[in-house]
Formats: C-alpha cells, structure tokens, sequence
C-alpha cells in the first residue's frame, strides 16, 4: 500500500492539499418548537427568541472569524440545528449578505445554500421568503410518512402536511431532500417500501435515510431502558437497509454515502466536505469546525449552551469555546472516519497529503489487512473502501480499524 512520500511543511499540510483554500460554512441554529425524544443535538426549546440580538451575534461572529479566512473559496452554507425555519428569514438574507461582502472572490451563484426545515404548514408559508432570502437547497425533516411512527418520534406533522410541505418546497426549490427514520418499532419491510414509494412519487432526487438509534441522555433512552419499545433487531435492520438500496436504485438514486442517497450530481455538497476530510467553518452555539493553516488543521469548538454562547459574542465577538490542533494521527482517524462512509472510500493519495504518511504508516500493523482479508474493507486503485459486507456493520468495521477513535 505504501506510495512515495508527500511534502508535508512541518506538522502541516496546506501546501499540499489543496482543498484546504476551500471553505464550507456551517451555521447552526439551536432553536425547536419542541424537543424530539430520539434526538442528542445541540437543540433547545425557546418560548420567544429575540431575532434582532441573534442576527446581530451570528454577524458579528462571521465578521470575526473572517479575518483568519481571507482568500478562502465557499463551497456551501449550511443552516443546520435545531429548527432553522424557526429563524427570520431577514436573518437568513443578512447572514448570507454579509458572507458575500467578506467572500467577494467566491462565485456565489453556484454556491449550494442549504436550510433544514420542519414540514409543517406553518414552517412552509415560510418557504418562499427563505429562497428569497438565497436558500437554494431545502432539507425536510419529514422521519416517517406513517401517522403512528410519526407520533412515537414526537413530530409536530402529519404524514398529509409531510407531503403537502414537499410539493410546496417543490414550488420554490430545485433542490430538496427529505431526511427519514427507520427501524423503527414493529416496522414491516412492506410498510417501508411503501414510504419510500411514496417519497418516490414526489420527484425527490436526494434523500437522507438514518436507523433509529438510541443515544444516551434522551427520552428514548430511558424509555427503551425500562422496556417499553424494542428496536427491530440486527438481522431485520439490515434487510430494511438492503431494501433501501433496492427501491432506490431502482428510482435512480445511488448510495454515494452509507445514509444518503442522490440521482448523480444531486449530493449534497456541504456534507462531502466533511465526508472527504475538507475544511469547514462553524458559527452559533455548539458549532464545530475544521481549519487548516501553516501549521496544520485545528479543531474548533464554541460554546453550546445559548446564552453563554450570544452572552460571549456581545462581549469579545466570539463565542469559541476551544481551538484544537490535531495530530496526525488525530487527524487520520478523523479522516477515516468520516471517508470510509462514503462509496468512494478514501483516497490514499490524499490521505498522505492530509496526514503526512499512508495507510499502512497510520493505522495500526495488521489492523487493515485483517478488515480486508475478511471482505470488509477492499483496497483498489488506491483507494481504501468499506464493502457492501463492511457498509451493513459500519461502525463495527471502523471500531475495529480505530479502536480509539470517536466522533465529535
């Protein structure tokens, strides 16, 4: 597996990667009408919001952070939290006006603009002042078009509103995908077809399909804890995400990531950044980050309780909580971690440029080989990729190549 060696200057390697002049903007919004009792993210319920102050404190952070960026090209902007359609979209159009003014150089008519959305009639009558505001991509939070599921999950729509919200973003967007939970409860491989079918039939080329896991600290978790709901089971998880495969491909819609499905050069594109270990720049409370200088690439972090985070930017106009330089291997388990998702797997080319050493340099001796001699990984035309065996037990695979690694 070993290749020539990169020039990496230092513990760097921006002069080698030049992905790292690339930047991906993500902003996080950390607001919910309610809290979803399958869901660990950084969300909060807020009975008002004073829209005024946070547009000013997202303006100001960007403006701060700017300066370190100069010269960057934006690839995407993300709106992710929470509930980003609870946002103003004069917020949304003065957040975005002012990323144009401080990245002048980009090409912002091709920029991907993404907005997560609930699908309720409410959040759609606000569809049109978002594309207005330059939201060029909608991301529905759909989960279930079954009403029962939909009321297990503690969603605020109905599988009619779901719909209805997809044809109305239809209307103003080219662009939409639709997020979905399965392996849910006593969920049948017919029921999932047919919701799928159902997506199917509203034009969709990109979809966004996620196990129902149950993560600690949420309701979830302590409700299967005492027994009262039971989760499908390994073997019929793994049918319902054979299935998935199946009525999608036949729709035209490629797994190009273990979750995602797109009609080709329908991905999405800020999240390809993180996929393929590019840079990204994170605002609002919680927000993470990835930036590469001289030195190498620093981890950052910002504050995730709210009014800490807004109380922090009126004050010094950050609301950073850390910046972490990583290693190299630090950052050769980041980036296999989040490249063997991807069909394309990793490049080993790259990951020399990032890394500064090849596979067999960074993982462990007999770790890789044991992975691929028992058909879980392969190893082709340089590239390192989960197989179709290697993509149904994902995480099992990756906690065997980097047993010390963890997510952010």
């Amino acid at each position: 597996m070993a290749g020539a060696p990169s020039q990496v200057a230092g513990d760097g390697h921006r002069a080698t990667d030049p992905a790292a002049d690339t930047l991906a903007i993500y902003v996080h919004w950390p607001f919910c009408v309610s809290k979803c009792p399958y869901c660990d993210f950084n969300s909060h319920v807020a009975e008002a919001i004073d829209q005024p102050a946070w547009r000013a404190a997202y303006l100001r952070e960007i403006e701060d952070a700017a300066r370190a960026l100069a010269g960057r090209t934006v690839t995407s902007v993300f709106f992710g939290g929470g509930t980003p359609s609870l946002m103003a979209p004069d917020t949304a159009a003065a957040i975005l006006e002012k990323l144009r003014s401080l990245w002048p150089d980009t090409a912002w008519e091709t920029v991907e603009i993404t907005l997560e959305a609930n699908p309720n009639s409410a959040e759609a009558q606000r569809f049109a002042a978002f594309r207005a505001a330059g939201v060029n991509r909608l991301s529905l939070g759909v989960q279930a078009l079954d009403d029962s599921a939909l009321g297990f999950l503690g969603r605020a729509h109905s599988a009619a509103e779901a719909l209805a919200a997809l044809r109305t973003a239809r209307a103003h967007f080219g662009r939409i995908n639709a997020d979905m939970i399965y392996a849910r409860p006593g969920q049948s491989e017919a029921a999932w077809r047919d919701e799928l079918a159902r997506l199917m039939a509203e034009g969709l080329s990109h979809l966004s399909l996620y196990q129902l896991t149950i993560e600690r600290g949420t309701p979830f978790f302590a409700r299967h804890r005492r027994g009262e709901f039971a989760l499908p089971g390994a073997d019929a998880e793994a049918r319902l995400y054979e299935v998935t495969g199946e009525v999608l491909g036949a729709a035209g819609l490629e797994a190009y990531e273990v979750s995602n499905y797109a009609r080709p050069g329908a991905e999405c594109r800020h999240n390809l950044t993180y996929w393929r270990y590019g840079d990204f720049a994170g605002f609002g409370p919680g927000a993470h980050g990835r930036l590469t200088g001289p030195d190498g690439t620093v981890a950052t972090e910002n504050i995730r309780n709210p009014r800490d985070w807004i109380a922090a930017v009126e004050a010094r106009a950050s609301g950073r909580k850390s910046d972490t330089p990583l290693t190299p291997d630090e950052r050769a388990a980041e980036m296999l971690l989040m490249g063997l998702r991807l069909a394309r797997g990793v490049d080993e080319a790259r990951f020399e440029a990032v890394t500064g050493g090849t596979f067999a340099d960074r993982i462990a001796p007999g770790r890789l080989k044991r992975l691929i001699d028992a058909g879980y990984l392969t190893y082709e035309d340089g590239r390192l990729r989960a197989s179709e065996a290697g993509r149904l037990r994902l995480d099992a695979v990756i906690g065997a190549l980097l047993p010390d690694a963890r997510p952010d």
